[in-house]
């Protein structure tokens, strides 16, 4: 990606601030916000923010509190994600009269997102070399036409983000399928799908099993691989009412991030004091990739500590023999190479779950993108499961998702595998066929533009160019497509390395109004917790022009489908209730969608958590054996980890500081020991380019990184993204679930010119 002429002039490096006091917080979030959409439209926005009457974050997915909630429910980064939605600033056909896309191509992300929402529909002809206004009808009339001569329906991918409402996606997935493909790739291919793999395995059903009320009761609660202060705050609230009540947390993570340590919660006087929680009991600076030895080492002293529910093994599972017999005898050496961790840290560490009763596992991307993924949150279960943490008040499984619905959006069908039974129940609904064989996912999906056996590309939000590995071959292939379409609200490096003809359609975000149909419109989403809810935005668009992504569907459709099959686009778009009436008649616990939203939400089924119920296919929970792996890393070489500074969400850069690891006015740098630093005969502040190279031989380059010196275990390395997806070969993925492995590259560094 590119930068400022004068970014690394301006970039500084100070020492990592604690969690930020809470009145500083607020300062700062208020500050943005007010600077973006002024003093009225702040106040309405933020204070009907993840209200029962208001609209739900389009940030993370954390839940709710089903009782009292803050006049203030909302987190710094929240606020910002709001306020990056609600600037008053525009991007229409003035401004791309003004700037070719070649111009715009050479431009950073965060400048590209700061020019402001999007308020026209824009069209890039075949040769164009600016985009142009067109009409609704015209592109609508566009994409089916380009639909419509494909060879067949597999030629086309549906590409959905996080940030869809249920109803949206509900009808996305039924265009695609009505149209014959299920090419229906979504975000979670790149972050939780080693998460749903492994989950569905091992107790039936791929999302997480616990409450917000359970992380409460909780007397332990294990956070591995996640950095909560800055990609989910609120859950410190949880973690620290769970801390109030007596509660341990044990922190597994590379780095140590500064929300595990103290929490300053800017809606209590301690908070906004700078006093705070502390909240890591323990942390486990682990080597990166080495969490599936660690938990294999935990599974073993638990078993030799006899910390067992043997009457749950018993009743509810099958394969723990096995499992145990695998855990009985490890290779203590291989561990501890694994982790870079002592023995002694290691057993301090399960002396905290053998000694608990009620215990959390949570997790994030940290543990998710890694070539074992799927095998590492097995042993998470393993241990869950040999503890009998599962189905118990205070205990369970908790994957906290990214994006404020990507869980619901696999609810509602938004997956290129989908389930024989939703597939039946769609089809009986809808009254056709829909296809069987699976779909491509995103890297397939990439292949096949790569390959030329897909040529029209219409996504549902997001920044897939920007959001995937191997970023030069996304582009490349994104380039050579006939047609891409992008659903969006603010510009983005996916407008710019774009199909032959390309199509920007502008839509509503989740804070404004929604008057499709003539009437007031809701939306619903589910959290990471299973909580359905409706969300209804408040604010006057940002121009008049703009239409609900439930709207954009049904035009698509219409102009698409026609009436193929007797589906009635256009009645959905005069009354949302008619969209979820459907839903229930197709998604297992979704009956009386309506009513329950007007109730106040529901909670979608989940056997394992409400009746110790397995639905695997043998019954029972499954324990499962996976081998060690120790990352080999040649020397010379690091392992790099990307992630998010505490300015951005995704790939949405709000600014270029970082003040919790104390970077201010950049992003191009390289978190390294201070012995990798001296062993590698580096200093820091110096620039360096990072190089990968994989089993293809490709050596791919990330230009121009400031060294920083910081606490990281030796040999282990991490820089923000998407400036180093680059780095990530589309190849390199993790088994049985095909997520990148972003959090474990092999790289080599090289003194920059």
């Amino acid at each position: 990606m590119s930068t400022t002429p004068d970014e690394d002039s301006r970039l500084t490096v100070g020492p990592p601030a604690d969690h930020a006091a809470g009145l500083k917080a607020v300062q700062v979030s208020m500050g943005k916000a007010v600077k973006q959409m002024g003093v009225v439209k702040t106040a309405r926005n933020l204070l009907h923010l993840n209200q029962v009457d208001g609209f739900d974050c389009m940030s993370c997915a954390w839940p709710d509190p089903k009782g009292h909630r803050h006049t203030a429910e909302f987190c710094e980064n929240g606020a910002k994600a709001v306020s990056w939605e609600g600037q008053r600033d525009t991007v229409g056909p003035l401004f791309f009269a003004d700037h070719p896309i070649a111009e715009l191509a050479g431009q950073t992300d965060h400048w590209l997102e700061k020019q402001g929402r999007l308020i026209h529909p824009m069209v890039r002809r075949d040769g164009g070399t600016h985009y142009e206004p067109i009409s609704w009808k015209d592109a609508f009339a566009l994409i089916g036409e380009h639909l419509n001569a494909l060879a067949g329906p597999d030629a086309a991918v549906f590409y959905t983000s996080g940030r869809a409402s249920n109803e949206a996606a509900f009808l996305y997935q039924l265009l695609a399928r009505a149209y014959g493909t299920n090419n229906l790739p979504d975000c979670s291919n790149m972050c939780h799908e080693s998460t749903s793999a492994a989950l569905a395995r091992t107790i039936g059903i791929g999302k997480g099993s616990v409450s917000l009320d359970d992380l409460h009761r909780a007397d332990l609660i294990v956070v591995s691989g996640q950095n909560p202060g800055t990609n989910h705050p609120r859950m410190l609230t949880a973690l620290e009412i769970a801390k109030r009540d007596g509660a341990k947390i044990l922190a597994i993570n590379p780095l140590p991030e500064a929300g595990l340590l103290r929490f300053d919660n800017p809606q209590k006087a301690s908070g906004l004091a700078g006093r705070g929680t502390a909240l890591a009991d323990q942390l486990l600076q682990i080597r990166s990739n080495g969490d599936l030895a660690l938990w294999q080492a935990i599974g073993h002293l638990l078993l030799k500590a006899d910390a067992l529910d043997h009457e749950f093994i018993a009743s509810s599972t099958t394969g723990f023999e096995a499992w145990a017999e695998h855990v009985r005898d490890i290779d203590r050496d291989a561990i501890l190479a694994a982790t870079g961790l002592t023995w002694a840290e290691i057993e301090a560490a399960a002396a905290m779950l053998a000694g608990a009763k009620r215990i959390v596992h949570c997790w994030a991307m940290g543990i998710t993108q890694h070539h074992n993924s799927v095998a590492t949150i097995k042993e998470f279960v393993n241990v869950a499961l040999a503890q009998g943490m599962i189905g118990r008040p205070g205990a369970g499984l908790c994957p906290v998702r990214g994006h404020s619905n990507v869980q619901g959006d696999r609810s509602m069908g938004i997956w290129e595998k989908p389930p024989q039974f939703f597939l039946d129940a769609l089809g009986t609904e809808f009254g056709f066929e829909p296809p069987r064989h699976p779909g491509y996912d995103a890297a397939d999906a990439v292949r096949a533009f790569r390959d030329r056996k897909a040529n029209v590309f219409v996504a549902l939000g997001g920044n897939f160019v920007a959001a995937m590995s191997d970023t030069s071959v996304v582009a490349e292939a994104m380039r050579g497509a006939e047609l891409t379409v992008q659903i969006s609200t603010k510009l983005n490096r996916s407008h710019l390395e774009a199909g032959r003809t390309a199509l920007i359609l502008p839509t509503l975000g989740r804070t404004e109004q929604d008057l499709t149909g003539g009437r007031v419109q809701r939306i619903t989403v589910e959290d990471s917790m299973s909580e359905v809810h409706a969300s209804r935005g408040r604010s006057k668009p940002a121009g008049p022009l703009l239409r609900s992504e439930i709207d954009i569907i049904c035009g698509i459709a219409a102009a698409t489908l026609g009436d193929r099959h007797g589906i009635d686009w256009a009645g959905f778009t005069t009354d949302y209730d008619r969209i979820r009436d459907r839903i229930g008649g197709v998604v297992p616990g979704c009956a009386g969608y309506t009513e329950r939203i007007s109730n106040g939400g529901f909670t979608m089924p989940h056997p394992p958590r409400d009746s110790r119920t397995f639905p695997t296919p043998e019954g029972k929970a499954v324990f499962t054996v996976s081998p060690i792996e120790v990352l080999q890393v040649p020397p010379g070489h690091l392992i790099l980890q990307t992630l998010r500074s505490h300015d951005q969400f995704n790939t949405t850069v709000y600014g270029l500081d970082d003040r919790y690891r104390g970077i201010k006015a950049g992003r191009r740098v390289l978190f390294i020991s201070a012995e990798d630093l001296s062993e590698l005969g580096f200093a820091d502040g110096d620039h360096v380019d990072i190089v990968s190279v994989f089993t293809d031989g490709v050596a791919r380059r990330a230009a121009r990184f400031r060294l920083v010196e910081y606490s990281t275990p030796k040999g282990c390395v991490a820089a923000y993204y998407p400036e180093t997806n680059p780095l990530v070969p589309l190849d390199s993925q993790a088994v049985e679930s095909g997520t990148p492995t972003s959090k474990s590259v092999i790289v080599r560094l090289e003194r920059a010119s």
